[in-house]
């Protein structure tokens, strides 16, 4: 193997061809960075990411943004294009001033108060993992960026510009019996004028209540599961509504109830209400022509939404899938007709012993297997035997030696 290259002295964007290269990231010559074909984006973050990791540095280590500057893509726009870090070092904002970023994935894990100023920042597309942060964020956002927060998203504050659109999923719970989730106050984000928001369609649903807050919305986006439909209607000035992986859809307003509406997108929805949209749609296009895109599709019943979309196996393919899919229906059928809490028991125990002989079973996969266990102990039937998700994970973890 070659070594290393140092391009510490080479100006920027004068480097494009992929290699190993020495960076002066924390320290003199600290990181060898490995660039592939056709690799766009680029991953920092603690060592224990593993191979997750393009880079290892500690989340408190001092970083060098500027290394990153003799590199650019065979187009010639800076490189990389992409950036995912996790740490608390907030450097990138003032760097990225005199060197704009596409997109910037940033995880800090503090837990004091930071006050962080970005207003001068040149980044297109800036995404906040609060995850990890036990203390609070005070983030003067640059202008003219589009912003996108995911989990604890009481622990954000937002000064300055407002953002050009705004993406929100909140930390959830996974069962969809608990109360539905309300957003926070969000001040200044309040006056966004494209908002899409994400819940789990089988998880805790996110209350549409106070939607009104955002004022200026024209675009709205909705992935999964919601409740307090009906706050929409106060949202008189959208022009664009889509509804996605959405299971039940009681309580939303009539499509007259948004005058100015232009594009309507409703995929993957409960099939009763689609059917209603469907109607209401070729109602509202005999009065005045959509000028956008407008469309009803993918309507689904009930049951499709725990025994197919539910399934924790759609990233699986080949034999595996559908080996752990028959396992799935094989234990389903066994749990709903158990009599007692000893037949569960052998039901999941089963389940997990069929995986014992697969072959090429990764660290995501078991989380999947562990995740269809779980989906097990919420069976309302499973739950009257006084099995509870705890009892079920553990017979699980007895059983398998994956």
């Amino acid at each position: 193997m070659s070594a290393p290259i140092d391009v510490s002295d080479r100006p920027a964007g004068s480097v494009s061809d992929p290699g190993r290269y020495r960076l002066d990231l924390t320290a003199t010559h600290s990181h060898v960075l490995t660039i592939e074909p056709g690799r766009g984006n680029l991953i920092l973050g603690p060592a224990r990411m593993g191979k997750k990791a393009d880079l290892h540095v500690a989340a408190d280590e001092a970083i060098q943004w500027r290394a990153f500057e003799p590199f650019a893509t065979p187009a010639g726009s800076p490189w990389p294009r992409y950036i995912d870090y996790r740490g608390n070092d907030s450097g990138f904002f003032a760097w990225s001033q005199r060197r704009g970023i596409e997109q910037f994935t940033w995880a800090p894990a503090f837990a004091d108060a930071r006050a962080v100023d970005g207003g001068g920042a040149d980044i297109r597309s800036l995404q906040i993992r609060l995850d990890e942060v036990s203390g609070h964020l005070r983030l003067s956002l640059p202008e003219r960026s589009s912003l996108g927060l995911y989990g604890d998203l009481s622990r954000f504050t937002a000064v300055g510009a407002a953002p050009r659109s705004l993406s929100l999923l909140p930390a959830l719970s996974r069962r969809r019996s608990d109360a539905p989730y309300a957003l926070p106050g969000l001040g200044l984000l309040h006056a966004a004028t494209s908002l899409s928001l994400h819940a789990g369609p089988l998880g805790q649903p996110i209350s549409l209540a106070g939607i009104e807050r955002f004022a200026a919305l024209r675009s709205l986006s909705l992935w999964g599961g919601f409740s307090d439909w009906d706050a929409l209607a106060k949202l008189t000035d959208l022009d664009s509504l889509e509804i996605r992986f959405a299971p039940q859809l009681d309580g939303l307003p009539p499509l007259d109830a948004w005058p100015k509406l232009d594009r309507f997108i409703a995929y993957n929805i409960d099939d009763a209400a689609g059917k209603t949209l469907k109607a209401q749609l070729k109602a509202r296009a005999k009065l005045r022509e959509w000028s956008d895109y407008a469309s009803v599709s993918q309507l689904r019943k009930p049951e499709w939404w725990q025994r197919e979309y539910g399934r924790p196996f759609a990233g699986w393919s080949g034999r595996n899938a559908k080996a752990a899919n028959a396992a799935y229906d094989t234990a389903l059928q066994a749990l709903e007709q158990a009599g007692d809490a000893a037949a569960a028991k052998a039901a999941v125990v089963a389940f997990a012993a069929h995986f014992n002989d697969l072959k090429g079973i990764e660290t995501g996969e078991r989380e999947d297997i562990g995740e269809a266990v779980w989906q097990f102990s919420q069976l309302a039937h499973v739950a009257a035997l006084g099995v509870g998700e705890e009892q079920a994970l553990g017979w699980f973890d007895e059983a398998r030696d994956y």
